[in-house]
């Protein structure tokens, strides 16, 4: 039997050695990552100084093509943040004051920003408690006379029921946006994400599956027309220099982003993978325990496990318990944006989206990401078996 906290099998069912030593696990660790790249990262940034091509330079292009070739589409657009990459994707479709534009409840409220920043009115709908994603038949629902754009969002990185959804964007004449922003690599339904809608958002935020070294998102897209409306939008609205022909922004993608980004999205399959992994881990030796409710999984889908929400009665109670013994974690997201102040216009009150609510209220993200270790996944799961049997 090994004694390094590393997952053995014992008549055929694996368990997790007990490991009560005074392991830390922090939510999320780049160390690993960044210092296997760390030195070929250095040598192309050493010679872009040389160089001086920071804005535009041919890095950028280089990696776009390789993300288009890796989402399955025929163009990236590289921008400066994923919010970004959503308000230009829906800019570019034609998006205008006065749509209504249907997004999840549930989600980070960049979502409903990039809606509002387009001129457009977000329609919340609730999600489901089967992938607590979009919620089809609530979709349905929600549809208007003045509708004219999906925002679904792959949430935690597993991708919303596309193949509904496009069901319902063909009977009603609508437009898909996909919000990636946490689904680098999920499938599902044979569809990959980004490749499900008429254009996609990418971020590239530094904890994202595939991060940056700072702020960095992608839009991508088969559509000609809107790729080359969001490469003039980037860019003060120009496609040739000083000749102006949209009012634009200044969202463009640094070199040294795409430096950092193209050394990283060849690895992006097997980090996945780790997640994958550690993910599995985790459903199979924290099933049963206490309240613990874990994540859904969709048939047919492959998450990317960007984060690993538990449900619990108490997630401030055991976020605290196991911060006290070493182990970080988070909430995501534990204000619902109906019920900020941004977005109390909205006129939603508390209430109105039971599932989002509930999520809110319960959820937990425990630690995962590539480089995490089987003495650290077996410290998370050690120390919510000692929570929820009062030790």
């Amino acid at each position: 039997m090994a004694s390094d906290g590393s997952v053995t099998r014992i008549y055929g069912r694996s368990m997790l050695i007990s490991d009560r030593s005074s392991v830390r696990v922090p939510f999320v660790d780049l160390a690993p990552v960044h210092q296997v790249l760390k030195d070929g990262i250095l040598r192309d940034i050493a010679a872009l100084i040389d160089d001086g091509a920071f804005i535009n330079g041919p890095q950028v292009r280089a990696f776009e093509e390789q993300f288009a070739a890796y989402c399955g589409t025929r163009h990236a657009v590289g921008v400066s943040s994923g919010l970004d990459a959503l308000r230009l994707a829906l800019l570019a479709a034609g998006c205008s004051p006065g749509d209504e534009v249907v997004v999840p409840a549930n989600t980070f409220i960049a979502t409903l920003e990039s809606v509002t920043q387009a001129g457009a009115t977000p329609v919340l709908v609730d999600v489901s408690e089967r992938d607590y994603n979009l919620d089809v038949d609530a979709v349905e629902e929600a549809i208007g006379r003045r509708t004219r754009f999906l925002l679904p969002v792959h949430l935690y990185g597993q991708m919303a029921d596309m193949h509904a959804l496009r069901e319902l964007a063909a009977a009603y004449s609508l437009t898909i946006i996909e919000d990636a922003c946490q689904a680098h690599g999920a499938t599902r339904d044979g569809m990959r994400a980004g490749s499900a809608g008429r254009a996609a958002a990418f971020s590239f935020y530094p904890g994202k599956n595939l991060g940056a070294m700072g702020d960095g998102g992608a839009l991508v897209t088969d559509d000609d027309q809107i790729a080359s409306v969001a490469r003039a939008l980037r860019e003060h609205g120009q496609r040739h220099k000083h000749v102006h022909e949209l009012v634009g922004y200044t969202a463009r993608l640094d070199t040294i982003q795409a430096i950092v980004l193209a050394h990283k999205l060849p690895l992006l399959d097997g980090w996945n993978a780790q997640r994958v992994q550690i993910a599995e881990t985790y459903c199979r030796e924290l099933r049963g325990i206490g309240d613990l409710i874990l994540p859904p999984v969709a048939p047919a889908s492959t998450s990317a496990w960007h984060l690993f929400v538990v449900r619990t009665g108490d997630p401030g109670g055991l976020a605290a318990f196991l911060s006290a013994r070493g182990v970080s974690t988070a909430r995501h997201y534990p204000n619902p944006s109906h019920l900020t102040a941004a977005y109390a216009w909205l006129g939603h009150p508390r209430g109105a989206f039971p599932v989002t609510e509930a999520l809110a209220a319960q959820l937990l993200s425990l630690p995962i990401f590539p480089g995490m270790g089987d003495r650290e996944i077996s410290a998370v799961v050690e120390r919510l078996r000692e929570y929820f049997a009062g030790e």
